[in-house]
């Protein structure tokens, strides 16, 4: 990221274009002193010649001025990743500063907003130290997918904004918000099916398998979001809830969700074990939650959102920024682990599982591995 420097462009310019300060400073109709202070940081260019200056130089006044309003993606990731550093590393108020800079600063790159929105998201979900802190943060969260949502010339940003923005009223238990937001809301049509229809018609069968492939695991992908959620509606229904569960199983197995997708099918794992057990299936919510365990304490790490076989051979990371709007985790890998563990240990639905051998086995290892 550049700050404003008026001086160094000017320079640079000055010198490319192969004019003299006085030849500047003649055009400008202001003295060769005063473009010298200018060039050497003392003082800037009253407002009111700057457009002269631009169109001088024959550049835009953004590039005048040094400022880039929109940050690259190599830009934007290296941020991300120097944000979810501070956030474990210094004060929340501190870092949620320097973000609300960045946000200022930035105020038009939406696909920047879009990532800050999502680590205020991570953060009030897994990180917060109490409710006043956890609200905040995702009110800050909403207001950027807000933000993204009603100015993105992108429309696919758009629409993740908007299921970003639900999240965060989930999780401020605002359930009116969220029927408000989406009730009306269609799901856009997949582009990849009429892409590949396309390919295929003008012999591009390669481009053809791309898109379908894409199509395939974007569709795989949103049934994991569904399926834990799925599977808590149907708790109550104890015949229904096995046979979900056991076409999850069969799901995850046959497309190879183990190797491909581990860290978005742990919630299918983890809300079996919870139903199970507070149905009293001790054996089953167990057998649930050593599935997510061998997960959470395998060889997962270090974690990416994206990998490929055989089957899915074709694409790569990208598929992933366009299902979800996100390349990269919003979390380090300790903290993760963290959150793992956390999410079992003390858990009031296993509270009937905490005097098994095989429970405590497993909180064992949860905890291990969080400093391995």
């Amino acid at each position: 990221m550049k700050e404003i420097n008026i001086a160094k462009t000017l320079i640079s310019k000055r010198k490319e274009k192969g004019v003299t300060q006085d030849e500047l400073a003649e055009f400008i109709g202001v003295s060769r002193a005063s473009v010298s202070k200018w060039e050497t940081g003392h003082s800037y260019p009253d407002i009111v010649f700057l457009p002269q200056l631009a169109t001088f130089f024959n550049i835009t006044m953004d590039e005048l001025m040094g400022y880039e309003p929109q940050m690259t993606d190599k830009d934007i990731r290296k941020l991300f990743t120097e944000l979810v550093e501070e956030f474990g590393a210094k004060p929340f108020a501190e870092v949620k500063n320097r973000i609300d800079e960045i946000a200022k600063k930035y105020f038009s790159c939406f696909p920047l907003l879009f990532q800050l929105g999502v680590l205020f998201t991570n953060y009030g979900m897994a990180f917060a130290i109490d409710e006043e802190v956890k609200n905040t943060t995702l009110t800050e969260a909403k207001k950027l997918f807000i933000r993204v949502k009603n100015e993105s010339g992108n429309t696919g940003l758009r629409q993740i904004a908007l299921y970003y923005e639900a999240t965060c009223e989930m999780m401020l238990k605002n359930p009116v918000a969220i029927i408000d937001l989406l009730k009306d809301v269609s799901p856009a049509p997949p582009k990849e099916e009429l892409l590949a229809q396309a390919y295929l018609m003008t012999g591009k069968i390669k481009e053809a398998k791309t898109a379908l492939q894409k199509l395939i695991y974007n569709n795989i992908m949103w049934v994991l979001y569904a399926l834990p959620i799925y599977l808590t509606a149907n708790a109550n229904e104890p015949e229904q809830f096995g046979l979900i569960y056991e076409r999850s199983l069969s799901l995850i197995k046959n497309f190879n969700l183990k190797e491909l997708a581990p860290t978005f099918i742990m919630p299918i794992f983890f809300n079996a074990a919870q139903a199970y057990a507070s149905l009293g299936e001790t054996e089953k919510a167990l057998n649930a939650l050593e599935r997510y365990t061998e997960i959470a304490t395998g060889g997962i790490y270090p974690l990416k959102l994206f990998k490929n076989d055989d089957f899915f051979n074709l694409i790569d990371e990208s598929v992933q920024k366009g299902t979800f709007g996100i390349t990269s985790l919003p979390r380090d890998e300790k903290s993760i682990k963290q959150g793992m563990a956390d999410e079992v240990i003390g858990n009031p639905e296993f509270a009937a599982l905490s005097k098994e051998p095989r429970f405590k086995s497993l909180v064992e290892k949860l905890k291990q591995n969080i400093v391995n």
